[in-house]
């Protein structure tokens, strides 16, 4: 009976502590590459790091892009607060309908500039339903290193940091990762 019992228990917390351990290995590796990209990106960026300054909160999202006439997006990162070091993990995607032929890869770089935005985000999560301008470059060099609606919109891609990003039809959200 007692046997019974223990593999009983054991087969009950085996799959919930594997899951645990799931979800922390992808927070892991969220963190780790959300340190990596934004790291680059300030450091390849004067104006990415003036905004970044005046921010109080960021967050950094690794996307794909596939296109076979349809296109879709889905990706996933973090949201954190500066001052309190909380992490909120999240996802992100978007379709819609269009030419285009291919796999892209790029990363969101979200910074807000005061704590409502930011918790609305988190809290809410977003959804750009029209274009939204980004606020730094190193493509683009003309851009203003300002917030728009308390929030700054960065892209990087292999060809660099974009100045003005179209993030439109796009939906951000909470992940399962911070239950």
């Amino acid at each position: 009976m007692v046997r019974f019992l223990c593999l009983a228990l054991l087969l009950v917390t085996v799959p919930t502590t594997l899951t645990a351990d799931r979800r922390a290995d992808k927070r892991s590796k969220i963190d780790e590459r959300s340190s990596k990209i934004l790291g680059q990106v300030l450091e390849e960026s004067a104006k990415a790091r003036k905004l970044y300054g005046r921010a109080i909160g960021y967050a950094v999202f690794d996307n794909t892009k596939v296109a076979f006439g349809l296109a879709g997006e889905g990706g996933s990162g973090v949201a954190v607060d500066k001052s309190s070091g909380r992490r909120t993990y999240m996802k992100m995607a978007s379709g819609g309908v269009g030419l285009g032929l291919g796999v892209k890869t790029y990363q969101v770089i979200m910074l807000f500039e005061n704590k409502n935005v930011f918790d609305n985000f988190v809290d809410n999560g977003w959804q750009a339903d029209t274009q939204a301008g980004a606020a730094a470059g190193t493509a683009g060099a003309g851009a203003e290193a300002t917030f728009h609606d308390g929030m700054a919109v960065l892209v990087r891609t292999k060809k660099g940091l974009i100045a003005s990003a179209d993030i439109s039809a796009t939906k951000y959200w909470r992940s399962d990762l911070n239950d």
